[in-house]
Formats: structure tokens, sequence, C-alpha cells
């Protein structure tokens, strides 16, 4: 037994110790990446018929699509996060730390403007907006929904600018200790959430300030620790604030800005669409198989995400074979989890009879609809990934533009015809049609063979 213990032990340490530095980084990440993830998916999955049981369907629903909404906030930051991850990645690649510090104050200080300005504004406006309106739901949770929305967006935006350690964290090829604090705020909410099913009655507001309020305070202690440590030439300063860097931030962060508001409309309106539609209650239908199919593509994404750091690396230093070597990698593994989305799809009935009981019907066509969207998102995200970490993201932004432009339209008029079957089948065309794209733009650049628009 032992020969078999030491021959496996001696397979993980020749995986993960053999091959490009870079390489190598990226393996020990995913592999943290997934032991967290993999931790925090669990935590939401119990999280989900404990919420729901705690509320029931339809106040679920709502607190679903207020949180969505507020999480449109976190496209406002211009681009400022995206922006940072690419320059402090590069600076790091070139040796530049007092540069990579500046980024970082730069970053820290004019994202906190940016999010004081935010809340300024929503404190004028909050006491005029009515929110059983906005979220389909009876009058008589008006001032309930207007104090939740307050707690919400308050703690939302703290938290934006304190996550900025997360970015750091995944700029300098160390994501698995950005995911450990996000398993950690998930961790700390299951058991406040816990602790409010057994000593209080369902309350939206205690379940939005818990989650809301826990992971502000992750970041903000995590953020105290490592600039106070390891990651201390970095921390955040005034003195290192420099005006003429926020162009540099912002122009590939306006970029992103765009795209990202292009996303914003294509993805995080679904909540919205549905609420006004179909239902609040249907909302909770449809985040359930989300939630289900869509661990796949989190499993894809903990695989990506130490790759966007490693390919500006990459193309920073002119490394195109690691580069085409990596890309043909996610291509595998791509077809691998399309193979295990579809085995999902096949006991889906039975997982959901399980998990939830009788608290949520979720229809099969909508589970195949769920299924073909993560494939065509994970397709998507082959490409968008790799061009994201080489910089080269002027196509990405024409093509969302039109995209989203289409999107709103298209998503209504299929979501009034086929519900929430209509409203999945749109984004993933969407998916399809654009990965092609960036598919032919990064096949250009990676044979170097790009220009024109290609190229930018």
């Amino acid at each position: 037994m032992s020969k078999y213990v030491e021959a496996i032990k001696s397979l993980f340490q020749k995986f993960f110790n053999q091959g490009h530095e870079r390489s190598i980084k990226a393996k020990k990440n995913i592999l943290g990446l997934l032991l967290l993830k993999g931790g925090s998916i669990a935590i939401g999955f119990f999280l989900v018929p404990l919420t729901i049981g705690y509320l029931d369907q339809s106040r679920y629903g709502i607190w679903l699509t207020l949180s969505s909404m507020v999480a449109w906030l976190s496209y406002f930051d211009i681009g400022f996060g995206h922006g940072l991850r690419n320059k402090f990645a590069e600076a790091l690649a070139k040796g530049e730390d007092e540069e990579a510090r500046i980024f970082v104050s730069t970053t820290y200080f004019s994202l906190g403007a940016i999010m004081a300005i935010i809340l300024l504004l929503f404190f004028i406006v909050n006491p005029f907006l009515n929110w059983t309106v906005i979220l389909n739901s009876p009058e008589s949770m008006r001032a309930e929904l207007s104090t939740l929305a307050l707690i919400v967006v308050v703690f939302f935006c703290t938290q934006f600018v304190f996550q900025l350690i997360s970015t750091v964290l995944t700029a300098n090829h160390q994501p698995a200790k950005a995911s450990l604090l996000h398993f950690l705020g998930s961790l700390v909410s299951l058991i406040i959430i816990y602790t409010l099913t057994k000593t209080t009655s369902g309350n939206l507001v205690y379940l939005g300030a818990t989650l809301s309020i826990t992971p502000a305070i992750i970041m903000f202690l995590a953020g105290i620790w490592f600039y106070n440590s390891s990651y201390k030439k970095y921390a955040p300063s005034f003195r290192y604030f420099r005006f003429k860097y926020v162009k540099q931030l912002m122009n590939l962060g306006a970029q992103f800005f765009i795209i990202n508001i292009s996303v914003l409309l294509m993805l995080s309106t679904d909540n919205f669409v549905i609420t006004q539609l179909l239902g609040p209650d249907q909302v909770t239908v449809f985040n359930v198989a989300y939630k289900l199919f869509t661990a796949i593509s989190m499993v894809y994404m903990l695989i990506i995400t130490p790759l966007w750091s490693a390919y500006t690396d990459a193309y920073t230093k002119g490394d195109y074979d690691w580069i085409k070597k990596t890309l043909k990698m996610t291509q595998k593994i791509w077809l691998a989890l399309s193979g295990l989305t579809l085995i999902v799809l096949f006991f889906s009935p039975w997982f959901f009879k399980f998990w939830l009981g009788d608290k949520v019907d979720v229809p099969f066509s909508l589970s195949i609809a769920m299924a073909t969207y993560v494939i065509g998102y994970i397709w998507l995200n082959i490409y968008t990934f790799l061009l994201n970490g080489m910089g080269k993201i002027r196509l990405q932004l024409y093509v969302s533009l039109v995209a989203s432009i289409l999107y709103i339209p298209a998503v209504i008029y299929l979501g009034k015809i086929w519900g929430l079957v209509g409203i999945t089948v749109i984004s993933t065309f969407f998916f399809i049609v654009t990965g092609a794209i960036y598919a032919i733009q990064v096949k250009k650049l990676v044979n170097k063979s790009a220009v024109g628009i290609w190229n930018k």
C-alpha cells in the first residue's frame, strides 16, 4: 500500500514541479483554487435551500433581483480594477516595484472617490425610489426594501474598494489567496444565516445585512494584514498617488469599462427582466438552475483565472510558444467540461429533488437551455481571458457594444414567448457568435498575423 501512496505522491510532485516557472505557479494556484472555490460552491448550495426556507420563494427572488441590481455598481469603476490587474502584472514582469505601488495607490484613491460619489448620489435619490415597483413586490414591503437597499449599496461600495487586495493578489500570480478571502466570507455568512434561521423569522434586512457586511469586513481585514506584511512594499499610500497614472489605467480601463457595461446588459439584467415579465418567484427558479449548471463554469474560471496575469507576463516577454501551448490546454479542458455538463444535465431532475425537495420546481427544458448556456460561456472565456491578458480588447469593445444593443429587445421578445428558456437561449446565442469572432482574433495574434482592428 505504501508503494502506491509513494507513486501517487511522486506523480503529484512531478506534475506540480516540472515545466515553465509560469506554468508551475499556475498549476499550484489552480489546485488551491479548486479546493477553496469548491468549498465556496458547496456553501452556496447549502445557502439556497436555507435562505429559501428562511424567507420563501417569492421573497428570495426579490433578494436575488435586488442584489444583482446592486452588483451593477461594480461596472462603474470605469475599468480601474482590470486596468490595475494588467498594469500591476506588467510592472512586476519588468521588476519595477515602485511603479507597481504607484498603480496600486492610484487605483485605491481613484476608485474610493468614485464609490464616494456613487454613495452620495444614492443617499440623495433613495428616499424618492419606490422599490416595490422596481422589484415588482407588495406595497407593504416599501419601507423594508428601502432600508435593505441602503444597507446593501453602502456595504457593496465599501467592499468594492477593499477587495482591490484580491485584484493585487491575483495579478501577482496568487489567486488562491484571493479565493481564500471569498471562501472565508462565504463561510462566515453561512454560519450567521444558519443562526438567523434558528433565532428569527424570515427577515430580508437581516439576510441582506449579513451577505453585504460580512465580505466587506473580511476584505478590509485582509488588506490590513497583507499591506502590513508580505505586500508592504505595494501598500497604498497617498504619497504614491499619481494623477498622470490615472490616464494610463483608464486608457486600458476605459475600454474594459465599456465592455463591462455591455456585459452588464447581457448577463446581469436577467433577474430584473424576469421579475418584470414573469414575477419574483420565477427569479428563484431561474437562479436555482443557474447555480447548478454554472458550478461547472466556475470550475473553468478557477483554472483560467491564474492565466490572465500569466498571459500578460508571457506577452510582455514575447513568449508566444507558451501562449499557444496554454491555449490548446484550455480548449481541451472546455471539451472535458462540456461532457461533464451533459452528465449533470442527465442527472439534474434527481439532483434538484434531492437538493430542494418540493420548494422549487425546475422544468427540464430550462435545464437543457442552461447546459448549453454554460458550454457557450466557457467557450467564450477561452478567448476573452487571453485577449484581456494581452490587452487586445478593442474588437471586444465594438462587438460587445453591438451585442448589448441587440440583447435587451431580443431577451424581452423571447422571454414573452418562451419564458425562462427564451431568456437563456438568447444569452447562449451571443456567447457562441462572439466567441467565434474572438477565436479568429486569437488565432491571428498567436500566429503574429493580426493587423488593424485584430491587433488592437
